[in-house]
């Protein structure tokens, strides 16, 4: 009684570790909903449908199984990782060792943030894009390494440019992510662009990290390619996976990591002493998807290019342009001159009850966007383009 509770701080690599933009923006939808208002989250990607049937029935089945609940292998089963490479081989025609250049994940996130650790010493500089998935950055101050922020801007198609990375800087670099189709920049990659990235890779010994969780929600007949296509590109790049997205499988937690077969494995070894894989049920539930997906059943993409035809026609009859995305959940939105992301961000919830991300929480090139994600239903993303069209007019903007 009446003693002062000691206070833990964050340290400091965890403080830098989080954009605090998201803490804001769920403070701002609390002050929505304090005022009344009914809000729509276009704010977090994370898929608003359940995975198949087939998927939900063989994860029932295995959870009720006795023998379901021992400790996993922490690389994944030989059943998963073989399914694994039957995909790789159906999907992208890259032949995989199942063995050597295959590792399960609790969900591509899992291996994002540890692969740096796992590879990389204090020190040592990462080369990771600007804007970025915040998860990026989280790996590098975990593993302490200094970030080197490749800028992607609209003139430059979003894709970084080699050519303009210091040789003193290269020279350094140990690890670069790269991710398209892009979270949260809906931009997409073609073959070339993937050779110079593997030349550049090869030329000063960097280690690509591909995070190719989008690659199956791309629309109009655009079908995003593996890095792991280009020659030689095993020598000097890791790929992940997840089948949140492309699956509906996001609160299942599993996705995989293949390629260059010494980052798997060091990756691998860091996971085998912090924990013991996925869960076997959700294995198995994880080759029923990527099965069913080989057997032909209709992706994700053609519902994801439904909702983003009806929101983009929404908004440009509300008098707000956008680019039709390639790919992605997401729509990466230009705002209009004379407010900042966070400040249209921050109002538009307020007084219509939308809620996007603003862009500057991706990083200083996101400034003068705003990212929202289709992950609602029609009648919602409907009624979330009417409501900002409101805030459009009654703003002047």
């Amino acid at each position: 009684m009446g003693e002062r509770m000691m206070r833990i701080p964050l340290s400091q690599r965890a403080s830098r570790m989080g954009s605090a933009i998201f803490a804001e923006v769920a403070s701002w939808k609390a002050e929505a909903h304090a005022l009344g208002k009914n809000v729509i989250d276009l704010g977090i990607g994370s898929p608003d449908l359940p995975p198949s049937q087939r998927v939900r029935e063989v994860l029932d089945s295995c959870i009720r199984a006795d023998d379901s609940y021992a400790y996993p292998l922490s690389r994944g089963s030989a059943s998963f990782r073989q399914t694994v490479c039957s995909w790789y081989q159906y999907r992208f025609n890259v032949e995989l060792d199942a063995e050597r250049e295959v590792l399960a994940l609790m969900g591509s996130q899992d291996g994002l943030a540890h692969l740096p650790t796992a590879i990389a010493d204090p020190g040592d500089i990462a080369l990771i894009p600007d804007p970025g998935y915040p998860v990026y950055l989280a790996g590098i101050e975990m593993a302490g390494l200094t970030p080197y922020f490749m800028p992607l801007t609209e003139s430059g198609g979003y894709l970084p440019d080699f050519t303009s990375i210091p040789q003193d800087v290269a020279r350094r670099a140990k690890l670069m992510i790269l991710n398209y189709p892009s979270n949260p920049l809906s931009a997409i990659a073609d073959r070339s662009f993937y050779e110079d990235a593997v030349r550049f890779a090869a030329r000063w010994e960097i280690l690509i990290v591909h995070d190719a969780a989008y690659s199956e929600m791309a629309f109009d007949g655009f079908r995003p390619m593996s890095i792991l296509e280009i020659p030689g590109a095993k020598e000097v790049a890791v790929e992940f996976h997840s089948l949140s997205k492309s699956f509906h499988m996001a609160g299942c937690r599993i996705g995989f990591a293949v390629g260059n077969a010494d980052a798997v494995h060091a990756l691998q070894v860091l996971k085998a002493n912090i924990d013991y894989g996925v869960f076997q049920p959700v294995q198995e539930a994880g080759i029923t998807a990527l099965t069913e997906d080989m057997e032909g059943k209709p992706s994700v993409a053609a519902h994801y290019q439904h909702r983003r035809d009806l929101f983009i026609q929404a908004l440009a009859k509300e008098g707000w342009e956008l680019p039709m995305p390639k790919a992605t959940m997401f729509v990466w939105a230009p705002i209009p001159q004379g407010w900042t992301s966070r400040q249209i961000s921050r109002e538009m919830l307020l007084q219509t009850g939308v809620a996007v991300i603003p862009g500057d929480a991706f990083g200083k090139e996101g400034e003068g966007y705003v990212r929202m994600a289709l992950v609602q239903s029609n009648e919602q993303l409907t009624e979330a383009a009417a409501r900002i069209g409101r805030f459009v007019r009654e703003n002047r903007i």
